[in-house]
């Protein structure tokens, strides 16, 4: 046996199809079985063109003259599934032979394998962004209830420990006649309302170093230093309860339903911690939080009420007057001394 017949041989029996292509038409002088069995049996007539549609026969013969190698890539049906192969073109040494020689592997799999990956890590991506915004949806429902302090202890340790904080300021806030705006009004409106106004306190509330710890219907409570001292705490509150109720009076001035609010203010120590295992929420707690709910309850339409030691604290801005009874200072005048 010739060495050109063993070499024929060994081309028909590898795994990848190999054919010869004459370079001045593009017409094959060999084809071995696999590549018949990928793109036809042989057709003296057939052209590469014909099988690769999509291949730059220019490019190719230019390829060819230049470096006498060209790679690319080629996919066509065959039974009814897309195959992929390299196309590795090399022309021969002889330089009097116009031959280029085609060698094609079959890498359908490692295509399929790539599109796996693609489809995977866009997938990851996917999850991991879908992740990235349930977490920040969590954190800004946290940070709803509770400071980002505790709320960035409660990240790292898992719980908040009580903590007790002194001195600080309370603001308590409710309605007068709530329960008949109740009953003159569907539920969803007065949750509109409570919604908007609660909403503003907490924009003017955050102008001035207070934020809100909780409400419960028309109870609102605010407090100035917790967890971050503040040695303004006072002033704080008491600017925070006069811009409260000024934007109550404009409110009122433009919106059908009237609200009419009353504050007690007063300062002291709170114990602050998160209470609750499953609806956990963020409070404060002590003497304080029940004297400036006192001071609430003995405050007239559209004004603050508090002891003399608080009255004395923002005396130089805020004008204060004693209760009838002395139990109390009523601060009356704050729109026109804030």
């Amino acid at each position: 046996m010739s060495i050109e017949a063993i070499n024929e041989q060994l081309l028909r029996a590898i795994g990848v199809g190999v054919a010869l292509v004459d370079l001045s038409d593009l017409s094959f002088s060999f084809r071995n079985d696999t590549f018949n069995e990928w793109f036809g049996d042989p057709d003296p007539t057939a052209r590469l063109t014909e099988l690769f549609p999509d291949l730059d026969s220019q490019t190719l013969q230019s390829e060819m003259l230049d470096d006498g190698r060209m790679t690319t890539e080629a996919s066509f049906k065959l039974r009814r599934r897309t195959m992929t192969v390299a196309l590795e073109f090399s022309r021969a040494q002889n330089a009097h032979e116009n031959i280029a020689v085609l060698v094609c592997q079959n890498i359908t799999r490692i295509k399929e394998l790539e599109s796996m990956i693609d489809s995977y890590s866009m997938m990851v991506e996917r999850n991991t962004h879908e992740i990235k915004r349930e977490k920040e949806q969590v954190e800004k429902l946290l940070l709803n209830m509770m400071p980002r302090a505790a709320y960035e202890e409660y990240k790292t340790f898992g719980v908040v420990a009580p903590r007790l904080f002194d001195p600080v300021s309370v603001l308590a806030l409710d309605f007068i006649q709530f329960d008949a705006q109740l009953t003159q009004h569907e539920p969803g409106v007065i949750v509109s309302e409570l919604n908007d106004i609660y909403s503003a306190f907490d924009r003017i509330g955050a102008q001035f170093a207070c934020q809100r710890i909780r409400t419960n219907g028309d109870s609102y409570v605010a407090v100035s230093g917790v967890p971050d001292p503040n040695q303004d705490h006072a002033m704080a509150v008491a600017n925070s309860g006069v811009r409260f109720l000024r934007y109550l009076a404009r409110r009122n001035d433009s919106h059908p339903i009237k609200w009419v609010a009353r504050i007690g203010v007063a300062s002291g120590s709170v114990i602050g911690s998160v209470v609750g295992i499953q609806n956990y929420i963020y409070d404060v707690f002590g003497p304080t939080v029940g004297a400036a709910l006192h001071h609430r309850s003995l405050a007239d339409e559209m004004t603050m009420a508090t002891d003399a030691t608080f009255a004395e604290i923002v005396a130089e801005k805020f004008g204060a007057l004693p209760s009838d009874d002395g139990t109390h200072v009523l601060m009356r005048d704050l729109a026109e001394n804030a």
